[in-house]
């Protein structure tokens, strides 16, 4: 997968380009935020309610596999304090 970077107020954003999909860099995102804390940043961007929405119907729309069951799961639990979705956790339940 080939790579480059955007350069955003400021900040370099790791931009990696596959055969027919690109994606964007969150860690290099939550950088800007909080060097030191790029994980909690981006597992608290996730667990709001408006990100996983988003995320829902980005899937529905483009995703053919997607399993709405499953995230309906992830979407009652969506900004309560005990709720931690990841990353990776998002990957293997969509």
């Amino acid at each position: 997968m080939a790579k480059k970077t955007i350069n955003v107020k400021g900040t370099e954003i790791t931009v990696f380009q596959g055969e027919q999909s690109d994606y964007i860099s969150l860690t290099d995102i939550a950088r800007y935020k909080d060097a030191n804390n790029t994980d909690d940043i981006i597992k608290n961007w996730l667990r709001n309610r408006n990100t996983l929405e988003l995320l829902g119907f980005w899937e529905l729309m483009y995703n053919s596999d997607f399993k709405p069951v499953e995230f309906d799961g992830f979407r009652k639990q969506a900004g309560l304090n005990s709720f931690v979705l990841t990353p990776k956790k998002w990957l293997l339940h969509k």
